[in-house]
């Protein structure tokens, strides 16, 4: 079993190693019964969108976090990705300021990761 620590860090290198823009990993432990960590990046296109989320849903596969669910990749605008602790959200460039997960969230504390 991965710790959501490790499974959130696990979510961030596999979009950076897909070029995901602007990720940003919010810590919701003791603010949502949601998940521990919210993972919310964007791709560039409807392929980078896809790409991004089966290289989360390989390396997450990989450390032997399960998969619960995945929505969203018929029009790939906004795709969730559950692990459980780890929730990630996969945007179109277009939608990721429409809906400003990180204004909705602001109470999160934002991680920092080098």
């Amino acid at each position: 079993m991965i710790q959501p620590e490790k499974l959130m860090q696990t979510v961030v290198e596999a979009a950076e190693e897909k070029k995901a823009q602007r990720i940003v990993a919010l810590n919701l432990t003791n603010i949502s019964l949601v998940a521990d960590y919210f993972v919310i990046c964007h791709g560039n296109s409807d392929t980078q969108v896809l790409a991004i989320t089966n290289e989360i849903k390989k390396r997450a596969e990989e450390k032997g976090a399960r998969v619960r669910g995945i929505e969203g990749t018929d029009a790939a605008r906004w795709v969730l990705v559950d692990l459980g602790d780890v929730v990630v959200h996969v945007f179109h460039r277009d939608e990721r300021d429409y809906y400003s997960l990180e204004r909705l969230w602001s109470d999160a504390k934002v991680v920092e990761f080098a």
